[in-house]
């Protein structure tokens, strides 16, 4: 019990965004015999304070949310071009997980606002203008499925749950209880994964069949650790200090060290992003 009120109370003070010195790299994606290696790193954010939640709105382009002058705002980096700007309009809150919807180029984003709500946007490609997309949600994190369905957590009691959100009927509905924040479409397939605290308060990842909602146990995370991607739609990867880890799901059901950032003088990798070709990666990281 101790362990699980530990692990909600950690969730709930990383809800609350505390700004950090983190960064965010990139990297390209090279099979190896040890599993992969990461060559070519780039620091795309090099900026100081909090720079966090990365993904891909195409191979050449990723959004996160970095600190512009003390607000968190919508960063966009070009990798051919290596120009970073900024998206969306100056709001009072801060915005977060930044995520492209799938069918056009508006981002969505979790505002925090001043006054402690946190509600989810859209943001308008051309002019950055934002709206609410479901009023009065307090969303966490969410990851699309397509244009109509959003798998999310929402902050209810000190704990996250899970929901379902219809765009088109603007329904919300809770599937389970005591989540975790990642979120994931898993890539060329009808699923998307989460995950939940186990009895043991660690996490639990389960794969969410979207045509039936049908959820089917993968792996227990490594302790200690929340973030995951998957690389394909059978190879999950995660973080711990300066290593990566691999769990294959059509292998061994163990976690298989595949690569270290030790050289590169990185540490404490939290989260990450596979571009849609598979050969890039972004890292979510604090520097040596």
């Amino acid at each position: 019990m101790k362990k699980i009120l530990f692990l909600l109370t950690l969730f709930i003070l990383q809800l609350s965004f505390a700004q950090q010195n983190t960064e965010v790299y990139i990297f390209d994606i090279s099979p190896s015999y040890s599993g992969m290696e990461l060559l070519n790193a780039r620091n795309v954010s090099n900026n100081e304070g909090y720079d966090n939640q990365p993904s891909f709105i195409s191979n050449e382009t990723l959004v996160f949310a970095g600190n512009n002058n003390g607000q968190t705002d919508i960063s966009e980096y070009n990798l051919n071009s290596k120009i970073k700007t900024w998206v969306n309009q100056e709001t009072e809150g801060g915005e977060y997980s930044p995520q492209k919807f799938p069918s056009s180029n508006d981002i969505a984003a979790v505002r925090l606002d001043k006054d402690g709500k946190q509600r989810l946007y859209k943001y308008d490609s051309e002019t950055g203008k934002s709206s609410e997309i479901i009023e009065d949600l307090e969303v966490a994190y969410f990851a699309f499925y397509n244009d109509e369905l959003i798998l999310a957590t929402v902050l209810a009691d000190d704990k996250l749950d899970l929901v379902m959100i219809n765009l088109t009927t603007k329904a919300v509905d809770t599937l389970f209880r005591n989540a975790g924040r990642t979120l994931q479409r898993i890539p060329k397939s009808d699923y998307m994964s989460y995950s939940l605290i186990n009895d043991e308060g660690n996490l639990d990842i389960y794969m969410l069949e979207m045509n039936i909602l049908g959820s089917y146990f993968v792996s227990e995370l490594p302790i200690g650790i929340q973030d995951y991607v998957w690389i394909n739609d059978t190879q999950i990867l995660v973080g711990s200090g300066n290593k990566l880890y691999m769990y294959d799901t059509l292998g061994e059901p163990e976690w298989n060290h595949v690569a270290s950032l030790e050289d590169y003088g990185i540490k404490n990798i939290t989260r990450m992003a596979i571009s849609p070709n598979g050969k890039k990666i972004a890292l979510v990281v604090e520097e040596n």
